[in-house]
């Protein structure tokens, strides 16, 4: 008699409504920051509210498109694990500088589309340096995405960068509410609640928020309810030199930036990632930072605080996270859905958002928990690796005066302690040692893909 292989938890498809309020789960974690990219951007040029309006639609739009390729994938573009995508925030200095004084959007697009091309065509040698990132790499990786991301969570809860009354008690009061219905839900609700604790604390803090003055819907009422973005709005690209170099620099940044994510949902899902899904996975954000630029929005890379969200849900399955993309899609072409969730207070967000991000930084300390630290300079590559990835997230303008290819690195965090991790590992690990030094031991999955 047959007998039915296993599926694995990340293939599995879960029931409809539990695909939905996962799904609208992940929607809800990386909304602030998918629409934060274009309205920078947009701000800084000074376009028109009605041109915001359309570069945010375009951007939830490429957004949906973007995570289907990644979730659900086809041929040899997606990684086919639970990852959302959205736009880099490593691109924004680059592209507010070639858009007021560089030639404008057209200028952008170019540039973006020529980025998204690079990143298609050097996957694969991304995925052959897969062996650079044992278990004392990723996990200190891991750990600095967590906590970089904090401080995000940290702006939310108090009200929001800029915000009027920012950091006033009431904002980090509904923030430390949610946070408690979050936690309350978790600890005490039946298992699948459970499973949907971000959202019971978004959806209860916003009910409480309403009343209190914090958010009003008055927004939805003047969006419009279809809105298609079509190639090419602003103009036909250039392609500028100096604007092409920028985002060459950025997009290195963000490829190395979404391989420790796939690699932290790798390990946090037991599937762990290969150098040809590596390459799938890069491959599939090269595709869609390519139609970033051709339907004017920016360029995409995996977003870390759903990672955060799978870790501490433990749903593993890239179905939920194929739905998120197609409320996103949906979110693109139906503006007045948009600014339903767009008026979710930022206290609300930063309330979920503070466990989330944390679950990436435990994360990350789980994964050094197999590292062996007796007897070598392995907590030297951790201690070092963090401090400077932590640098440019405590003090944003310490790189200020340097050059703008190095900002553009060093100012991501994640890059910056990416990059750190990989070369002291090497250092230490892997050059001979010096005279007199006990023998190092060699890391059995060194090779190996994932620890």
């Amino acid at each position: 008699m047959a007998t039915t292989a296993p599926v694995h938890p990340v293939d599995e498809v879960p029931p409809v409504r539990q695909l939905a309020a996962f799904g609208l789960q992940h929607v809800l974690a990386m909304y602030a920051g998918a629409v934060a990219v274009p309205l920078i951007v947009g701000s800084a040029m000074k376009l028109s509210a009605a041109e915001l309006a359309y570069l945010i639609t375009a951007d939830l739009l490429v957004c949906g498109i973007a995570t289907l390729i990644q979730c659900v994938g086809f041929w040899r573009f997606g990684v086919r694990l639970p990852i959302m995508q959205g736009c880099t925030f490593a691109a924004v200095s680059p592209m507010v500088l070639i858009g007021t004084t560089g030639g404008g959007l057209p200028a952008i697009y170019g540039s973006v589309i020529v980025a998204g091309l690079a990143i298609a065509l050097l996957a694969p040698v991304f995925g052959k340096l897969l062996r650079f990132f044992p278990p004392l790499v990723t996990g200190t990786v891991i750990l600095i995405i967590g906590v970089s991301l904090l401080p995000v969570a940290g702006n939310w809860a108090a009200g929001g960068q800029g915000a009027k009354g920012f950091g006033e008690p009431k904002n980090l009061a509904l923030a430390g509410f949610v946070l408690l219905v979050v936690l309350g839900v978790q600890r005490f609700a039946p298992a699948f609640l459970s499973r949907i604790a971000v959202l019971i604390g978004i959806v209860v803090g916003l009910a409480v928020a309403v009343p209190f003055g914090f958010t009003d819907f008055g927004g939805v009422g003047d969006a419009d309810w279809l809105g298609i973005s079509t190639p090419f709005h602003f103009g036909t690209p250039t392609f500028h030199a100096s604007a092409i170099a920028s985002m060459l620099v950025v997009a290195l940044v963000t490829m190395t930036e979404t391989t420790g994510d796939l690699i932290a949902v790798g390990e946090m899902t037991d599937r762990g990632v290969e150098p040809r899904t590596l390459a799938d996975g890069l491959r599939a954000d090269g595709l869609s930072t390519v139609l970033g630029g051709v339907f004017n929005t920016f360029p995409y890379t995996a977003y870390a605080q759903n990672v955060g969200l799978v870790g501490m849900t433990r749903v593993r399955s890239r179905w939920v996270v194929a739905a998120a993309g197609g409320m996103l899609v949906l979110l693109g072409l139906l503006p007045k859905l948009g600014a339903v969730v767009a008026a979710i207070p930022a206290p609300v967000l930063g309330g979920a958002g503070l466990v989330m991000f944390g679950t990436v930084a435990a994360s990350g300390l789980k994964t050094l928990a197999q590292v062996d630290f007796k007897g070598n300079d392995n907590l030297t590559v951790v201690a070092v690796s963090v401090a400077v990835g932590m640098l440019p997230v405590g003090v944003p303008t310490v790189y200020a005066q340097f050059p703008d290819w190095f900002q553009t690195v060093m100012n991501s965090g994640i890059s910056a302690g990416c990059l750190t991790a990989i070369v002291l590992n090497l250092l230490f690990n892997h050059l001979p040692g010096k005279a007199g030094s006990p023998a190092k031991a060699a890391e059995p999955d060194e090779a190996s893909v994932t620890a």
